[in-house]
């Protein structure tokens, strides 16, 4: 993907590197919100769903909006690439399915205070933020599985469809990937013969 090895190899990063940060990182907020601040555990149960579901959402929309959007100009071209486009050119490389920490992170802090800047409460942003980062985790980790793994369970077989699908014959379509719900919403399914009848299991 770089001309340089050295860049290269950084942007080559294993998939368990994302519950590595994650899981302490969505914990810790947690902690942050029910202890520090007091916030009590329904209310922080509460905006965990909340922030899991805007995470959703985001995902969509992120996937839809921008690694979809046609840039024209050569920087656009190169960054749209290097975010998605090698994804779909290998889509089965195991190393270029989850963003470097130095993103990802770096994306997390730029939500946060975002968050904060909206609920202005830092036990309640904190509450919301866990269960966005623990959105996005659950994110990497069924994207990895859709290419990697075949589940028997029914829900995880439609997902990994409309993923597949997306990829290989409808890539307008199928944008949701930790779920398929907003693409109901937004009318981006793939169609329902193409859903029901179409054998992609890899």
């Amino acid at each position: 993907m770089f001309k340089s090895n050295f860049l290269d190899f950084f942007s080559r990063i294993h998939f368990t590197s994302v519950p590595i940060l994650f899981v302490p990182i969505t914990g810790y907020f947690i902690y942050r919100s029910a202890f520090e601040f007091g916030v009590s555990l329904p209310i922080v149960g509460a905006l965990a769903f909340g922030g899991y579901g805007f995470w959703t959402l985001i995902e969509y929309l992120i996937h839809r909006f921008f690694f979809h959007k046609e840039f024209t100009t050569s920087l656009g071209k190169k960054i749209h690439y290097i975010a998605h486009g090698v994804h779909h050119d290998f889509p089965n490389d195991s190393l270029r399915l989850v963003m470097p920490p130095a993103i990802n992170i770096a994306l997390a802090v730029v939500f946060y205070w975002i968050f904060y800047a909206v609920i202005m409460d830092k036990g309640l942003t904190a509450g919301f933020f866990a269960g966005f980062t623990f959105g996005y985790m659950v994110y990497d980790l069924i994207h990895f599985a859709s290419h990697f793994a075949n589940f028997k369970n029914g829900w995880f077989q439609r997902v990994k469809r409309s993923h597949l699908l997306h990829h290989y014959r409808e890539p307008n379509s199928g944008f949701g990937l930790s779920t398929i719900f907003w693409d109901r919403v937004f009318g981006t399914m793939h169609a329902p013969e193409v859903m029901d009848k179409v054998n992609m299991n890899s």
